[in-house]
């Protein structure tokens, strides 16, 4: 036996509302969460002890502190192409993407790409007569 439309009961307005509401709801919430406020995350500050003579680094999994004798700086590992982490090629006094072959220079330079951001510099503050750098990771 078919069911004919005739047949069926009419649609509350109530429930046409919920499913309305529902629709629009499940288009909108991701925009809105992309759109919204972020609460900025806090700075990490990491304590490195390495005793660094002029031009030599320090490699962490976040970051590569480098000292010329005169100001230390600290670049991002984190590829700004993909976010693959970079690997130092010391001979060559590069940063090198495993993953596309992006190179940077140790100032955090793009020297060829597909990247086309320069790294992301850390704050380093080096503890007076002492092998200690205080590295502060900003997100």
């Amino acid at each position: 036996m078919n069911r004919r439309d005739s047949d069926l009961p009419p649609a509350s307005p109530q429930k046409r509302r919920f499913l309305i509401l529902a629709g629009l709801l499940t288009l909108f919430l991701p925009l809105l969460r992309f759109l919204g406020f972020r609460v900025p995350k806090k700075p990490r500050v990491i304590e490195v002890t390495a005793s660094l003579a002029p031009g030599e680094f320090f490699t962490s999994p976040d970051f590569i502190l480098f000292d010329d004798g005169i100001t230390p700086w600290a670049i991002s590992r984190t590829c700004t192409h993909l976010g693959c982490k970079l690997n130092y090629r010391e001979k060559e006094n590069i940063l090198e993407c495993p993953c596309h072959q992006s190179r940077f220079s140790p100032s955090g330079g793009v020297l060829n790409g597909p990247a086309k951001k320069e790294l992301p510099r850390f704050n380093v503050e080096k503890l007076n007569n002492s092998d200690k750098y205080l590295v502060t990771l900003s997100s």
